[in-house]
């Protein structure tokens, strides 16, 4: 028996949450709500938008949050991932300990507005990748 795990849905079905998850977390803040929680789901769409090019260009990736897991393989299948894509690493924080109270210092509005930089940087480029045909090496 394999140790491998089916991941379910389509590049398409991936990009489109990245995408849900991305305009969650640039809906108006609620007083209620912590800046880290909206970082989360930046983090979810940078980690989904990932995930979405992985499964278009059929390159197998774990069960992670951890988004340098993911650039890593995209590299290592000798795709080249700008460095403002790259920069994606840092919100892998926000994918567990923010989620949290006292892991982490509190995020702030300016670390907030950072992680939505980052994740439509990230967004954007994958729908370029998704348009790109995959090479077949």
């Amino acid at each position: 028996m394999s140790d491998r795990k089916i991941i379910p849905g389509s590049a398409e079905d991936w990009f489109s949450r990245a995408k849900s998850n991305l305009v969650r977390a640039q809906c108006d803040k609620p007083e209620e709500v912590f800046w880290e929680d909206l970082c989360f789901d930046a983090q979810q769409a940078v980690e989904k938008a990932f995930k979405s090019v992985l499964i278009y260009l059929g390159i197998d990736f774990p069960y992670t949050h951890d988004v340098e897991v993911l650039i890593t393989l995209l590299k290592n299948h000798g795709l080249e991932v700008p460095e403002i894509v790259a920069d994606a690493v840092r919100l892998t924080e926000y994918a567990v300990w923010a989620r949290y109270p006292s892991t982490i210092e509190p995020v702030t509005e300016e670390d907030y507005q950072e992680a939505i930089r980052i994740a439509q940087d990230v967004i954007d480029w994958a729908g370029l990748m998704l348009r790109t045909p995959p090479s077949s090496s």
